[in-house]
């Protein structure tokens, strides 16, 4: 799995870090996993053709002294589809931007 991975977090940034995410995500069924809705204008053709999969997402995991965010866009809907794919140049973009905001408003400096 791709994946960015900031690993070594001190026990009161992850907790920073799960409060900022429960702000600006949608929190999974299992826990610790939150969803990052990825904006319709960065979906790639065939995600944007594919509206019967929407909302396309990124997972963002939370561990014991770690958060991951995945670089693979899935359907909310659907495991398996063509539309499921690794992040495109912007939608990286737009995730390691979402990444550093939610870094530094929880105040995690490495």
């Amino acid at each position: 799995m791709r994946q960015y991975l900031i690993d070594q977090l001190r026990p009161e940034e992850v907790e920073r870090v799960r409060a900022e995410l429960d702000r600006a995500c949608e929190p999974a069924e299992v826990g610790g996993l939150y969803w990052l809705e990825v904006p319709e204008d960065l979906l790639g053709p065939e995600q944007f053709a594919h509206r019967e999969c929407r909302p396309h997402c990124l997972a963002v995991e939370v561990g014991r002294d770690r958060v991951s965010f995945e670089l693979l866009v899935r359907s909310r809907k659907k495991l398996r589809c063509a539309c499921i794919a690794y992040a495109t140049p912007q939608q990286r973009t737009f995730l390691l931007g979402f990444a550093d905001r939610v870094l530094e408003a929880a105040g995690v400096k490495a």
